[in-house]
């Protein structure tokens, strides 16, 4: 009897472990997820930073080209008060494509390109595009191991009881995914 006990003592902690284990790691893998998220987040921040330093810059050029500029300041504004994953990304879709107009518009304007304000607004504003990209990367490939593992047996019998629900991906609309049409 004794011996029945001790190996029943130790199946329980040998589960007990295992099941302590794999909680650890989804909160560990989530917080990476919540991480990676942070950093998406601050990109667009400092993007968002940069729009109307760049678009006062074009203003001084292009004035008549007001439709450009609201939709910039619109697009800026959906972004700024999105919340979600998903809205964050359609709202980066839209701003996406307004600042491509808002560029194309610059080459119109020789002296513009000349300006060195402009050309350093330009150079900030790829570099903050770069590390939106990578930032959008890691964080969309944090959430595809996060995703795998809560979903995959026996991670997956544990994760809905202590909460760990999937996370979405940061996706670009379907109109970010084309080049927007610029005639003058």
């Amino acid at each position: 009897m004794k011996k029945s006990l001790i190996a029943i003592i130790v199946v329980i902690v040998v589960v007990l472990g295992s099941l302590v284990s794999t909680y650890n790691g989804m909160v560990t893998m989530n917080e990476n997820v919540t991480s990676k998220w942070s950093q998406v987040d601050n990109q667009l921040q400092r993007r968002s930073d940069l729009i109307p330093n760049l678009v006062n810059t074009v203003k001084g050029y292009a004035a008549h080209e007001a439709g450009v500029f609201k939709s910039v300041a619109d697009a800026r504004s959906k972004l700024a008060g999105a919340t979600t994953v998903n809205e964050k990304a359609a709202a980066n879709g839209e701003l996406s494509n307004a600042l491509s107009r808002l560029l194309a518009i610059s080459e119109n304007y020789p002296q513009l390109k000349a300006n060195q304000n402009f050309a350093q607004l330009q150079d900030e504003l790829a570099g903050t595009e770069n590390r939106l990209a990578v930032a959008r990367k890691d964080y969309n490939d944090a959430a595809q191991q996060y995703n795998t593992k809560i979903k995959s047996f026996p991670t997956s019998l544990f994760a809905g009881m202590f909460g760990f629900s999937p996370r979405d991906y940061f996706k670009t609309d379907e109109a970010a995914k084309t080049a927007p049409k610029v005639s003058f």
